[in-house]
């Protein structure tokens, strides 16, 4: 009887010491349910969350954040979804509607506290009254300095979210900022191949803002005067776009991988300039070299030094 009831004593601990352990670790046998709006944050999602976040990335590679509109089946990731992550400073506009009715949990907007550079998303023509940009150029991601504090945003979020494996995310994070330091220091590196009156950006749309800031450009022309790719110049601004690139020299136009090329090209065969594909808002295809964060910056950044050098 003795021996028996100690048997018993011994299975109840055994009991209570799994179930603790699961109680202590419940996101590892199906993750946290995290969704990140763009390919890019979904990238720095998931090198913070590691094995511990069961991830959805709602834009596919390509597509363009800020007209892009999620299909019903994605709705139920929303809706499931305990953290939602998204760039902000209005980039997900598109998004919003889908993000207000489906998410039950917490929207997390990874570029907050970062200094958003200011742009007026207003051109000739426009006949908007509102301007969705209002908080600032939402291109934040453009200078890997601003994804540290994307990563450091998203850690303390998983961290706060998930305390049983805060200690994972913070050595995540800690690695990732390492890479994204060295990655920063490379850059600078480059692009002391550029001389300094060929440091002149033309772009489709203004996307290289943060960028040309962190890392003595200057913006002197956009094809589309605005932050939105979902927007049409006026036959006036493409006449004086023209004039400034020849008068100040300009050698390419930097057009984005996920917008039609057509008035990009037309400027350039005007000018006689080169037209130079980038990557703006999306990772690239399987084998294109900018299938992650890191390669992808690299990847802009060899165009851009090669085009002006």
């Amino acid at each position: 009887m003795r021996r028996m009831a100690i048997l018993n004593i011994l299975m109840a601990l055994v009991a209570a010491i799994l179930f603790a352990a699961c109680a202590s670790a419940p996101t590892d046998d199906n993750g946290l349910k995290v969704v990140a709006s763009t390919t890019l944050v979904g990238d720095v999602v998931r090198e913070v969350g590691g094995g511990h976040i069961d991830l959805s990335v709602l834009l596919p590679v390509g597509a363009d954040p800020h007209t892009f509109e999620p299909p019903p089946q994605d709705m139920a990731a929303l809706s499931e979804a305990q953290v939602v992550f998204v760039n902000g400073l209005g980039l997900e506009e598109a998004l919003n509607p889908s993000l207000e009715a489906n998410v039950k949990g917490k929207v997390v907007e990874v570029s907050q506290g970062i200094e958003a550079l200011p742009f007026n998303d207003r051109h000739e023509g426009d006949t908007g009254e509102g301007d969705e940009h209002l908080a600032g150029d939402p291109h934040t991601w453009m200078d890997p300095n601003n994804t540290i504090l994307w990563t450091q945003n998203i850690a303390a979020t998983l961290a706060q979210s998930d305390p049983a494996n805060a200690s994972s995310y913070q050595a995540n994070a800690e690695a990732y900022i390492s890479k994204l330091k060295e990655l920063d220091s490379w850059i600078r590196q480059q692009v002391e191949q550029v001389p300094s009156e060929h440091r002149k950006l033309v772009t489709d749309h203004a996307v290289l803002a943060y960028f040309a800031k962190e890392y003595g450009f200057e913006q002197v022309g956009l094809v589309v005067p605005a932050l939105s790719t979902n927007a049409s110049p006026s036959a006036q601004e493409l006449a004086a776009l023209e004039d400034a690139i020849r008068e100040l020299g300009v050698r390419a136009i930097f057009v984005s991988k996920e917008v039609n090329p057509a008035t990009s090209s037309q400027v350039a065969q005007d000018t006689g300039v080169k037209l130079v594909p980038i990557y703006s808002g999306s990772l690239g295809e399987p084998g294109s070299g900018a299938e992650t964060y890191l390669d992808w910056m690299r990847y802009n950044v060899n165009a851009i030094v090669e085009a002006l050098k």
